[in-house]
This record gives C-alpha cells, sequence and structure tokens, in this order.
C-alpha cells in the first residue's frame, strides 16, 4: 500500500487516533528540545507536574536567545536552565555552543524519530528525515513528563524537486519560491513532504535550510525522506549508526503537489515586511543597504558561511554596510576556520559573532534608521529587528553577500564565477561543548534567580462568560505583535507580571495599562492570527492581564495550540462579516457556554450589545475539557 513518510513514521508512534486528515491525533515523542527564551517557562510547567525525570529518549536545553548579559537576569536564567537539566536528565547546551536546530541536526537527529520543540522552527530537523513540530513550552513540558503530542492530523502537500540548481541559485531561494506560490497562509493545515529526482544533488544542510523555513508557510511541519545526501551527512557527523533508511512507499496520494523546477530558478528576495513578498533580485536591484546578516538558523551551516568566504576572498565589504556573520553552531564555526573560510570573512571586513541567534530575534544587530538591512533569516516582520519602521529583505546567502559587496540590492550572478563548497572529507565533530546529565538519583539544587517567578493558577472558564472586546486587530497579527522580543523583553520570560507589561504594545502602546484590573476581556482579530514565533507567551501574557476569549476569522496553528493549553477560548466568526459589526469596548456574553463546550456545540450564540451573532468553535473532546477547566496544566495537575 502507498504511504508518504509522514504516515509511515506517525503511524510508528500513533498513541490514539486515525491518520485522516481533520482527525486529532495523539503521537509518541521521542526527542524535545527548548531554547533559553521558551525553555524558562517550560521547565516551571514541567516542574509542577510533579515528575522526578525527562522521559524522551533525549531531550535538549538549548542557549541559544538571550545571549547578552547585560544584567544579571540571563545569566541567572542560563544557570537556571543549566541545573534544571541537570536534576531532570536533560542534556544541556551552553552559551556558545550554537542554535538548537544546527546542534540537533548534527548531534543528535536520527531519520524516523519524531521530536517535539518549543520553538517554531523545530522542522529544521527534517532535513534529516525526523518528523519535528514547534510548539508551545506546555507542549513540550507535557511531552517531557511523557505524555504524547496531540494535533489535528493535517494534509500532506508534496513537494517534487526536479533539475539542479544553476550558479547563485540555492536552497533558500527553493523556500522563497514557495513562499511567492503560496503566502503565509498557503502551509496552514499541511504537512510538506518533499521528494523528486533533485534529492539526490540537495544536502542535509541544504535541505534543512528549506524545512526551516516551512515554519513561514504556517505549515504543521516539513521533511525529506533519508537517503543517501542523509547517510553522508550523519556518517560525516561520526553517526553513521544512527541512519535509517525513509522513502515514501509506492506512489502516494499527496493531497495536492507543487513541482519546482530548480534549473529555473533565480536568485530570490522576500521584500519587507513578509516572507511571502517574495520577487526577483533583479527586479530591486540598486536599492541602497546599510547592513546584511548572514547566519541564524535558516543558513548558518558550513556550506553556507563557505559560499560566503569565498564570495569575499579578495574583496572588501562595501564601506556603508555592516556585514555580520552568525554562525549556527561552534562545530560549524571550528570546521570553517579549519578549511580557510574564516580569514577571508576577517580580512573582507565582516564581525563573526559567538554562534547563536541574535538579530533573528531583536538581541542585538538592529539596523539604522530607515536603512535596509539584508538577511538569512527566516522572518521579517515589521519590527522584530529591534528598530521601528525597518526595512528587512530575506534573502540566500549568495544574494546577501552581493548586497554586502556592492552596497546595494544586486543579483549575485554580477559576482562572476560562482563559489563552489564540498562537504568536509571529516568533520571537527566531538560535540564536548554539550552538558550530559548526571545519572539519576545524583542530587542536584536547581539554582533560581530573582527574575524567576512560580507560574501562576489560571482559573477555569465560568458557565456563562460575560466581557468586553478589549482591542481589535487585523489579519496576520503576528506573535511579536501580540508578546514582542527583543533585548529589553526576553530577559522577563520567566517573570509573568513583568513581560505582561508588553502584551499588545505594538499595536496599543497603553494596553496593559488599559486593561488591568477590568476583570475578563476578549480580543478581536482577522485572518491568520497569531502567525510566527511558537512563543507561549504570546498566549499566557494576555491571559495573565485578563483576555479569556479571542474571535478572529482563522488562526495560525500553533498559537491555537498555546491558546487552548492556557484556558483561553479560540472562536472563529461563522460569517466573517460579522467581523465589522464589532468594536473595541462592546459588551459581549457567551451564554452557558461552559456547558455548552462539554456537550460538543460546534456553533455558540454571542451576544454583541442588544444584537445577537454566531461563531464557531471547533475543538476535540480533549480541547473542551482543557478550555473548560483553565488549561493544560490544570488538568495535568489534577492527574
Amino acid at each position: 500500500m502507498a504511504k508518504t513518510i509522514v504516515e509511515q513514521i506517525m503511524a510508528a508512534h500513533l498513541v490514539s487516533g486515525e491518520l485522516a486528515p481533520g482527525a486529532e491525533v495523539a503521537l509518541r515523542i521521542d526527542h524535545t528540545l527548548t531554547q533559553d527564551a521558551t525553555g524558562t517557562l517550560a521547565y516551571l510547567e514541567f516542574e509542577a507536574m510533579g515528575v522526578d525525570r525527562a522521559r524522551p529518549e533525549v531531550a535538549v536545553s538549548y542557549v541559544d536567545h538571550n545571549l547578552l548579559q547585560t544584567d544579571f537576569r540571563n545569566a541567572d536564567d542560563h544557570r537556571f536552565l543549566r541545573t534544571i537539566a541537570a536534576k531532570y536528565g536533560l542534556y544541556f547546551s551552553p552559551p556558545g555552543n550554537g542554535i538548537s536546530h544546527q546542534v540537533h541536526l548534527e548531534r543528535f537527529s536520527v531519520p524516523g524519530k519524531t521530536m517535539l520543540g518549543s520553538d517554531s522552527h523545530t522542522p529544521t530537523a527534517g532535513g534529516a528525515g525526523m518528523l519535528s513540530f514547534g510548539a508551545g513550552g506546555l507542549d513540550v513540558a507535557l511531552a517531557l513528563a511523557g505524555q504524547p503530542f496531540y494535533l489535528v492530523m493535517p494534509e500532506i502537500l508534496g513537494v517534487r524537486l526536479n533539475g539542479r540548481f544553476p550558479a547563485w541559485v540555492s536552497a533558500k531561494d527553493v523556500i522563497l519560491e514557495l513562499l511567492r506560490r503560496l503566502t503565509v497562509k498557503g502551509g496552514r493545515g499541511k504537512i510538506l513532504e518533499f521528494f523528486g529526482p533533485a534529492l539526490r544533488y540537495l544536502s542535509v544542510p541544504e535541505r534543512a535550510a528549506i524545512t526551516n523555513m516551512g515554519a513561514e508557510l504556517g505549515a504543521t511541519t516539513s521533511i525529506f525522506p533519508a537517503d543517501g545526501q542523509t547517510r553522508r551527512f550523519m556518517a560525516l557527523q561520526g553517526r553513521a549508526a544512527d541512519f535509517r533508511p525513509w522513502q515514501a512507499q509506492g506512489r502516494p496520494n499527496y493531497a495536492e503537489i507543487q513541482e519546482i523546477d530548480l534549473t529555473g530558478l533565480e536568485p530570490l528576495i522576500a521584500q519587507p515586511s513578509s516572507p511571502d513578498k517574495v520577487v526577483p533580485v533583479k527586479r530591486v536591484e540598486g536599492i541602497p543597504v546599510e547592513q546584511v546578516l548572514i547566519g541564524s538558523c535558516g543558513n548558518s551551516s558550513f556550506r553556507d558561511l563557505m559560499v560566503v568566504a569565498q564570495a569575499l576572498k579578495g574583496r572588501r565589504v562595501h564601506p556603508r554596510v555592516s556585514l555580520e556573520i552568525n554562525p549556527g553552531s561552534r562545530q560549524v564555526l571550528e570546521n570553517l576556520a579549519l578549511a580557510g573560510g574564516l580569514l577571508p570573512l576577517l580580512t573582507a571586513g565582516a564581525r563573526v559573532m559567538p554562534p547563536g541567534c541574535w538579530g533573528c530575534i531583536g538581541m542585538g544587530q538592529a539596523p539604522p534608521t530607515q536603512a535596509v538591512s539584508v538577511r538569512t533569516f527566516p522572518r521579517n516582520f515589521p519590527g522584530r529587528s529591534g528598530t521601528k519602521d525597518d526595512q528587512v529583505y530575506l534573502a540566500s546567502p549568495e544574494t546577501a553577500v552581493a548586497a554586502a559587496i556592492y552596497g546595494e540590492l544586486r543579483d549575485p550572478r554580477s559576482l562572476g564565477e560562482a563559489p563552489r563548497v564540498a562537504a568536509p572529507r571529516h568533520y571537527l565533530a566531538d560535540g564536548r561543548d554539550l552538558v550530559a546529565p548526571p545519572p539519576a538519583g545524583t542530587p542536584v539544587e536547581v539554582v533560581r534567580g530573582p527574575n524567576i517567578v512560580p507560574f501562576p493558577q489560571l482559573s477555569p472558564l465560568p458557565d456563562t462568560w460575560r466581557g468586553e472586546v478589549w482591542l481589535k486587530t487585523g489579519d496576520n497579527v503576528t506573535t511579536d505583535d501580540i508578546l514582542p522580543a527583543g533585548s529589553q523583553v526576553l530577559p522577563l520570560r520567566s517573570n509573568l507580571p513583568a513581560i505582561s507589561q508588553f502584551a499588545f504594545t505594538r499595536l496599543d502602546p497603553g494596553f496593559p495599562r488599559r486593561v488591568q484590573g477590568r476583570g475578563e476581556g476578549a480580543i478581536i482579530g482577522g485572518e491568520n492570527y497569531g502567525q510566527g514565533s511558537s512563543r507561549e507567551h504570546a498566549a499566557l501574557a494576555p491571559r495573565y492581564l485578563g483576555v479569556r476569549v479571542k474571535l478572529v476569522k482563522s488562526f495560525a496553528h500553533i498559537h491555537l495550540a498555546n491558546l487552548i493549553n492556557f484556558g483561553i477560548l479560540p472562536l472563529t466568526f461563522e460569517n466573517p462579516g460579522d467581523y465589522d459589526l464589532l468594536a473595541q469596548d462592546q459588551t459581549l456574553e457567551l451564554p452557558g457556554v461552559g456547558r455548552l463546550l462539554l456537550a460538543g456545540a460546534e456553533r455558540l450564540p454571542l451576544k454583541v450589545g442588544s444584537g445577537e451573532i454566531w461563531v464557531r468553535v471547533d475543538l476535540s473532546v480533549r480541547q473542551r475539557r482543557l478550555v473548560v477547566g483553565g488549561g493544560a496544566l490544570n488538568l495535568a495537575r489534577e492527574g
């Protein structure tokens, strides 16, 4: 019987449910990862469950986001993450060791395994044939406690890749082409499975650059087969024994197929300020550039940085441009130096940062006012860089280095002969900076700084809910809009009362002060509400302020799961035109909502002032219990 790779891996990990699109399924999770911006809260949630040891085969706590130690808070949290990993049996990856996705790909990836990570770019591991999902920290905490991961079974979209890359075109251009075709909403409710004759030429790091940005399509995850390229990558990492072949069986019946001829691709670029505003680079040539950032989790492999180094040989960065390099891991940086790639970067005028996320999360590297920044990062949402009214373009390493050399947007094909980069015959790959946990039962003191605040108690949903509209938003609201990142906000990630004071401030600077002490309220939104980062703070901080209902035209899938986990009722308009009837400060009422939810109602009457509209609730029996009970942690505590 014909089966996709996704169906085979899911079937091997199925705890409950049916592998039919739209049905809720529960999967056993083999690996978990957290990063420091989400990990502190995830481990506080895990502690609250009273479990003595992490249950997955491999669990890793990475520090890669909040690397600036401008005061005690980040340093204290890094110490907390190290000691709690030791106590509960997790590996710990310290600051400077690298970005979670790159390091996990190198040191831990195993084809056919499942992984859950508290970062939306966890599907990067799909480049090595892992079925990997980004999720909120509470979902990861539940997986650490041995509970399955629940999701609505997506459709499987096949992406057939033909041909070979022409000069100066690379993997980033593949995912930019998909974003051009499908938009940031086009992957909702879908898993992307790649196949086709071009795969024989695509290395694992190139595949990972593609699966990394599937998150920007709104896709649940993305995956490549585990084949000869995968075997070669794992052998170079000294982990040949971890290789398992995974291929589609027969001719699977994909819900849809997108076909891309790599031979016909040209260098592409996403314009400000959305990953799907994609055009050929030649269409925007000549725009002056003042900053170029290469690396982060999307394009920080040895291959990507060696392309940049070779392109810079004998050249200098344009005097107007600040070029910064963010390697994906210490291994990448060491192998770059060993292969002679580091010196060309330095002599050309680039600044090489310690391995980490840095500017992608707004942790430094903010561009100048009204300046163009070209980045190989996955996202360019407005203000995410740390500069208001930023002008961030997303591009391949090839296009980015051309901008650094010319000081303007330029088709990289104008640089002449393209660099040719082969993988080393052997990698320096010992993983010596990863800290393994001590044996179970070893006494470990968890060290907590004063910025770590215990997780709050969340109240159940009343049978009849009343409140006001506290804010009305438009389409494609991001989690950065709901709860920003950056050097001012991220150090507060384990201090909910403090971080909640930034909720919705990008949309309404006075929102926290305006709603504080007003009981419970609702947020109204448009299409694709909550796209972007998986950070659960974008659900938990509003809940802490009193947001109990979100009524929108459609939700991004990770944010939807986070809302449910924290007892926020997610509703959609039955008639999208009713969006126009609602305004800030209107009074809303959901009569008998607790009873109706538990009874399985799919339509709810919503009283709006003296009128009434109908809204939809698309939740499983389990999710309804979570919302009515006040969230997943309440039910986990009950056992």
